[in-house]
């Protein structure tokens, strides 16, 4: 772990659970792309930048997820860099309470209110700012976050945050993590049909072609809308939903699994909801979903 790898003329990436990318904007002078889960992640980065002689001049976040803004506050505080951000990514990261927050609905009980999900509060200015390399391209990736986005770099490398996960984590966990459904399916669109000398996903291997990748998390989505419509042919509350959920895909239950899951598949029931695919029914002050077409989701079916 914390290895340095290059992939571009001035696009290296750190070798981490969520891979920190490193845009080199002269030989002294570097920006990361997201920063590590926390302040031990933010130490090893600077042991990476020290030892190659960088100057950390700015650290731009993907999105406010704890684990790709962990580091901030530390390499902030050592460097005085300035720390990059879009839209509600940049609320969450100056406040990220908002995170279990939002995930639990409601305020955090002390369970949620640690590093996995509550990262260090940071200074933060909007990508608008001037000092924002302007040579570098911002892609808006929502979906998986609110404003997520991804960088592409002058030498044509393309860190796309979270808007793919690896084979390996889907075929395991199943369930990735997705705020707004919808959106993203189309940040899949969008994400197959580009080009690029590298892709660096922060969740799965660097690859030069990540259509094939696109199509697994494409295909999980429609897996798991299936999955939730199958369950509903019998109305239900969602608390058996979600049980059902996690015992048909062995999943077990802790307070993070149960918000990030449970996050996930509310989004799941809007969509589907949106796209007249469920329903609810209100009787004896239970809310309970059921399905009005059950059965496997195909992307045609989708509207």
């Amino acid at each position: 772990m914390f290895e340095l790898y290059q992939v571009g003329r001035q696009s290296y990436y750190i070798n981490c659970p969520a891979k920190i990318g490193i845009y080199k904007v002269s030989d002294t002078e570097v920006y990361l792309i997201d920063s590590g889960n926390d302040k031990d992640a933010g130490r090893k980065v600077r042991k990476i930048l020290n030892e190659n002689g960088w100057n950390l001049k700015g650290i731009i976040n993907t999105h406010s997820n704890a684990d790709h803004i962990g580091g901030n506050k530390y390499l902030q505080q050592q460097t005085g860099c300035k720390i990059f951000a879009d839209g509600i990514e940049a609320a969450f990261t100056k406040h990220p309470i908002l995170e279990p927050s939002f995930l639990y609905g409601g305020y955090p009980c002390r369970d949620l209110r640690h590093k996995f999900l509550l990262a260090s509060e940071s200074d933060v200015v909007d990508i608008s700012d001037y000092d924002f390399p302007g040579e570098l391209e911002v892609i808006p990736l929502r979906g998986h976050f609110f404003d997520m986005v991804g960088i592409r770099t002058p030498d044509d490398v393309v860190f796309l945050a979270d808007c793919v996960s690896s084979k390996s984590t889907l075929d395991k966990y199943q369930i990735a993590f997705i705020y707004d459904v919808a959106e993203y399916l189309n940040t899949l669109d969008k994400v197959e049909a580009m080009e690029a000398a590298m892709f660096v996903p922060a969740h799965a291997d660097a690859t030069d072609n990540v259509k094939e990748l696109v199509q697994f998390n494409r295909q999980k989505v429609f897996d798991v809308a299936g999955k939730i419509q199958s369950i509903l042919k019998t109305p239900m509350c969602f608390e058996m939903l979600l049980k059902q959920i996690f015992d048909e895909y062995h999943l077990i239950m802790n307070f993070e699994q149960y918000v990030l899951v449970g996050s996930t598949v509310r989004s799941y029931l809007s969509w589907l909801k949106d796209s007249g695919k469920v329903d609810v029914i209100f009787a004896d002050n239970l809310l309970k979903w059921n399905s009005l077409c059950a059965g496997k989701v195909i992307e045609s079916e989708i509207i």
